[in-house]
């Protein structure tokens, strides 16, 4: 508890200390967090109301845009508060929180996402199978595991991270608290730390990438023995969204996490958190959903019921 108190609270550098870029990129994060919390949180509304959107596809879908939503509410307020007020000072707890539940819901995406692979294959490789292979309780098992996964290795980094030492800088040259950018103001010994960080970062992007991978070998071997254009097309239009969001989110996760601390630049880790802390969550909407057909009609529906409801208010 001693080594705990010897820094009370951070400072984040933030983005920028150009004053006169603080309420633009205010106003632009404003933006991407309005559209990551409607889209996302739409997403949820429209897959919960259509009971023909109760299939494990959107049950995963609807489990990506919550999570989506949560580790972008992790970083987001706090940066808006941030270019707002001028207040780049966090707490010693807060800045652990920030870190935990970041980490958490990022891991859970990380598993979401190869659940989905599989659950693509599925359908793809064994339409025939699909209802006995995807049943309710292979969906929630596999659902329930990428939270409990995320949430472990979370607590560990935590539990590692924050045993150490921060007596001499509290500047994180960072605009939240990441990994990365705080276990570096250590003046404890954090070889052990870094090599946690690493091989656990390691399992989980690479077990994830092992079973995307392969899920999606199976799936373009399936698609080019397909005789059908229009099932072909089905197949590929349903893996092309998922193969782009795993591109951008494991490239981004690749790069922050998986380089030596020593060829680390903090301004290129700040750029590339923008997009995985606040771009990803706002596209993934976009990307699974508004390119859908069935949720489209979903959101039609829900329109159009809205608008009858009303007029017969009226």
């Amino acid at each position: 508890m001693k080594n705990r108190t010897e820094v009370t609270q951070f400072i984040l550098l933030g983005l920028t200390n150009d004053p006169e870029l603080q309420v633009p990129l205010f106003i632009v994060f404003t933006l991407i967090y309005l559209i990551t919390l409607i889209g996302n949180l739409g997403i949820i509304v429209l897959i919960l109301l259509d009971p023909r959107l109760h299939t494990p596809m959107y049950v995963f879908l609807s489990n990506l845009s919550l999570v989506d939503f949560c580790y972008s509410s992790a970083v987001t307020p706090k940066v808006m508060a941030g270019l707002l007020t001028g207040d780049k000072v966090i707490s010693y707890s807060a800045c652990a929180a920030q870190m935990f539940f970041f980490g958490a819901f990022g891991t859970v995406e990380n598993y979401l996402l190869a659940s989905m692979a599989y659950d693509r294959y599925a359908a793809v490789c064994k339409p025939l199978h699909y209802t006995t292979t995807m049943t309710t309780g292979v969906c929630a098992c596999l659902s329930t595991g990428s939270y409990v996964c995320g949430f472990l290795n979370s607590s560990i980094h935590i539990g590692d991270i924050f045993s150490l030492s921060f007596c001499m800088s509290n500047v994180v040259h960072h605009f939240f608290c990441d990994i990365p950018a705080v276990i570096v103001l250590s003046c404890s010994d954090r070889h052990v730390s870094e090599l946690v960080l690493f091989y656990l970062v390691s399992f989980n992007i690479f077990f994830a990438l092992l079973v995307i991978l392969i899920s999606y070998i199976f799936i373009f071997i399936t698609i080019l023995k397909m005789h059908s254009s229009a099932g072909y097309q089905k197949a590929l239009s349903t893996c092309a969204s998922h193969f782009i969001a795993v591109s951008i989110f494991y490239g981004t996760v690749i790069f922050m996490y998986l380089q030596p601390s020593s060829s680390h630049s903090m301004d290129a880790d700040k750029m590339a958190s923008v997009f995985y802390a606040m771009i990803i969550p706002m596209l993934n909407p976009v990307v699974y959903s508004l390119r859908n057909k069935e949720v489209k009609n979903a959101f039609i529906k829900v329109v159009l019921e809205a608008k009858l409801s009303l007029g017969l208010g009226f």
